[in-house]
């Protein structure tokens, strides 16, 4: 959600909140503006859940005050006593969120000195009209499917590019360099798509879908795996044959690189190239075993990378039909 539009949402639900406790001649309506602040999330999802726990803590909060009070006073030293029990009872039932909103519903009773059922009902009236109007603006959010779209492409396109980069280097050795750059920009879209989608699919209370959430985070284990790859391709400062036929691979790789190629063709072809590797003569200098040593580990690396997407695949290649 972007700045702008968290703080039209923030504006108009806590006006809203403050005019309908005035209109119901609630109590401290301004307390109602604020538990509206505190209410507008990030997505439709957390607004929700966030409503619902903090009801179940104001039941809570009133609840323990009303019979603390009653029995004790009303006293800094009851509401301290509150708190002792309040707190813990709110994290155990997993309602936290709603320590600081309750605990300020409960000093409207230590300053009124009464526990009068009118009273405790303007509390809890109050904390569904702030988490009601907080649950209403957020039901406006626009979708980012198109941007998550867009970051899908740029990621795909960064992965071509640092295979590509691979597919020079073993080509070349020492004359080619290797960058981290790309792979800090990649790290950095992966993040991005990541945060989008998962926020998109929490907007989602019909047809809820985490697949391009999943997508990131498959694309975000191979980024991974590349990490590794080009440390290890560092180790290598000299060109060999079987070195040319592993950045063969990448180079088909990089060009079929796509959100629907399960890499099946691919898996196949590593096997192959594994069989090569093995049927190879034996290096002849302990430099050339160092190297096809890589060379082997990268291939490894390289099959890894490949499955990691066929088994994506296989999970979600009936989801696509339906998109």
């Amino acid at each position: 959600m972007s700045l702008s539009l968290r703080t039209l949402k923030i504006a108009l639900s806590t006006v809203a909140a403050i005019f309908i406790a005035d209109l119901f001649h609630l109590e401290s309506s301004i307390s109602a503006g604020i538990i509206a602040i505190l209410s507008v999330l990030d997505t439709r999802k957390t607004s929700l859940e966030i409503a619902v726990q903090r009801v179940v803590s104001t039941i809570l909060a009133l609840g323990i005050a009303a019979v603390l009070f009653n029995v004790l006073g009303f006293s800094t030293a009851v509401f301290g006593l509150y708190l002792l029990f309040y707190v813990p009872s709110a994290y155990k039932l997993n309602v936290q969120s709603g320590i600081a909103p309750c605990s300020v519903l409960v000093t409207h009773l230590l300053l009124a000195e009464s526990t009068a059922l009118g009273l405790l009902f303007n509390g809890l009236s109050l904390m569904l009209i702030g988490a009601g109007m907080a649950l209403i603006v957020n039901l406006y959010m626009p979708s980012q499917e198109n941007k998550i779209a867009d970051i899908r492409t740029q990621v795909e396109e960064q992965m071509k590019v640092i295979l590509f980069q691979f597919d020079h280097f073993l080509q070349n050795g020492i004359e080619e360099e290797i960058s981290d750059k790309d792979l800090v920009q990649l790290n950095h879209l992966l993040e991005q798509g990541i945060r989008l989608s998962r926020a998109e699919a929490e907007n989602r209370f019909i047809d809820q879908s985490y697949y391009h959430f999943r997508y990131f985070e498959m694309r975000k284990s191979q980024a991974r795996i590349l990490e590794q790859m080009q440390w290890n391709l560092k180790q290598i400062s000299i060109p060999l044959q079987q070195s040319r036929i592993l950045a063969g691979m990448y180079y088909l790789t990089a060009e079929t690189l796509h959100e629907y190629n399960p890499g099946i063709n691919l898996l196949e072809e590593i096997d192959q190239l594994t069989d090569v590797f093995r049927e190879s003569d034996l290096p002849e200098t302990r430099e050339e075993f160092e190297k096809r040593a890589v060379l082997f580990q990268l291939l490894n690396d390289f099959e890894r990378f490949i499955q990691i997407k066929k088994d994506f695949y296989d999970e979600y290649s009936k989801e696509w039909f339906a998109l």
